[in-house]
C-alpha cells in the first residue's frame, strides 16, 4: 500500500535534490548498498515497486537490475526523522553490487573482534 501520493514528493527534497537511499534486504538482513533518489526515481519507485535511482556519474535514472537482471523488488520503503533519509527494504534477485559482490558493503575496515 502506497501510504504517499507519488505526485507529492516535495517533502523529501527540500534540503537537496538528490537524498540517499538505503537498500536492505529483508530475508538475508543485510545492507546492500547506498545509492541516490531525485524527485523522479522516488516516483517510479513508488509506482513500479521496483528501485529506480538517479546515476550521479552517468547522470541518468538507474532502474536497478533491468540489464543485468538483479532486481530489487520493495517491500517496504521509509523515510528518516528528518525527510532526508531513504531506507528500501527490498527482496533482491541476484547480487546487489556491480563487483559481483552480493552487497557493495564487503570491505572490512574494523573489526573489534580482531584485537584479541
Amino acid at each position: 500500500m502506497i501510504k504517499v501520493d507519488p505526485n507529492d514528493l516535495d517533502r523529501y527534497f527540500k534540503k537537496s535534490e538528490l537524498i540517499p537511499a538505503i537498500c536492505y534486504e529483508v530475508d538475508t538482513k543485510t545492507v546492500l548498498m547506498l545509492a541516490y533518489m531525485n524527485k523522479e526515481s522516488l516516483r517510479r519507485t513508488l509506482e513500479t515497486g521496483y528501485t529506480w535511482f538517479w546515476s550521479r556519474s552517468r547522470q541518468e535514472y538507474w532502474n536497478k537490475g533491468a540489464t543485468s537482471g538483479h532486481l530489487q523488488k520493495v517491500v517496504s520503503l521509509y523515510a528518516d526523522c528528518d525527510d532526508d533519509t531513504l531506507l528500501v527494504n527490498v527482496k533482491q534477485t541476484g547480487v546487489a553490487c556491480h563487483t559481483g559482490e552480493y552487497s557493495c558493503f564487503f570491505k572490512e575496515l574494523y573489526n573489534e573482534e580482531d584485537k584479541a
